[in-house]
């Protein structure tokens, strides 16, 4: 196990939940307490859940239903389920949530990445030097102060302001795979990988403000493509665009799009395994009309 299936992914996100594995599908969500109630939900990590056995998650789902109000997740686009399997397993709340871009290695770089970023990459390329880290924890300062730079740059809050203490275990994960940008021999520009199996999902980057300047985005993206076709992967995943709900016009979108070869759905999953005691809840916080998931904790991750 690599990557989000590994336990080590899911333990560095304790501080958002308790861990639990789900002993059927090998799989983990963590376990949350609900604010004003004696009664726990569930979710599934970020970004995505994963399991190893997608034909078993029914099981777990009636095993942990009289310990949980609700769970809510977001469905591995990669993962090896039927969507009528996942839909029966989550009847209450289903629906495409975002377009994954994808890029399938098999093609020729040539062939698919836009000819602005290609020329992007190339000018990026010709003024910096990329390096592929080999021992990532070994560069937490750099990666901390770029990405706190982010945090204040988008106003991030909540679980994606990732603390120097997940980072720490992130950054330990089997499967992790760092790359960075050096300009005048200071670190510009981070991208995060984790690869499972044959699929590398791209986690997270942070860029300085000449980082930014330099279009260092643009020279990590490539490397990265080139690494890990080189290495025998079959796909990257490049998540989606930015925010909760992304109509895909926004700058993220274009920028991913830009390397795509297509795209995969990922589908958000609600179940609720007690009604009455999520009514009394979204009674009780005066909720009236939301198609937020589960309604009582409507806006948890705006920023």
């Amino acid at each position: 196990m690599s990557g989000y299936l590994h336990p080590d992914y899911t333990l560095s996100l304790a501080e958002f939940g308790s861990p639990q594995e789900l002993s059927q599908s090998k799989g983990w969500i963590l376990r949350r307490q609900i604010t004003g109630f004696p009664y726990q939900d569930a979710m599934g990590c970020y970004p995505l859940f994963t399991c190893e056995n997608w034909s078993r998650l029914h099981v777990d789902l009636e095993n942990v239903r009289n310990e949980l109000v609700c769970l809510s997740l977001v469905a591995d686009p990669f993962g090896e389920y039927e969507l009528n399997d996942l839909h029966r397993c989550f009847e209450h709340k289903f629906m495409p949530f975002k377009e994954h871009f994808i890029v399938d290695l098999s093609q020729e770089m040539q062939s698919y990445v836009s000819n602005h970023h290609r020329r992007y990459s190339r000018q990026a390329l010709a003024g910096l030097q990329v390096d592929k880290c080999e021992k990532p924890i070994l560069y937490i300062d750099d990666w901390v102060r770029l990405y706190t730079k982010l945090i204040g740059r988008h106003d991030i809050k909540g679980i994606l302001a990732f603390s120097r203490n997940v980072f720490k275990k992130q950054l330990q994960v089997p499967g992790l795979v760092m790359f960075r940008a050096i300009h005048q021999q200071s670190t510009i520009g981070m991208l995060l990988w984790y690869i499972q199996g044959q699929t590398g999902y791209y986690h997270l980057g942070a860029f300085s403000t000449r980082g930014y300047e330099l279009r260092a985005s643009f020279a990590l993206f490539w490397f990265s493509i080139e690494y890990f076709t080189e290495q025998g992967l079959r796909f990257l995943t490049l998540g989606g665009g930015a925010g909760v709900t992304s109509p895909g016009d926004d700058g993220l979108s274009q920028f991913k799009r830009g390397w795509a070869t297509g795209t995969k759905t990922a589908y958000f999953c609600g179940r609720i395994f007690d009604h009455a005691k999520y009514s009394e809840i979204v009674k009780a916080k005066g909720i009236t009309s939301t198609d937020y998931f589960p309604a009582y904790r409507t806006g948890e991750f705006d920023y």
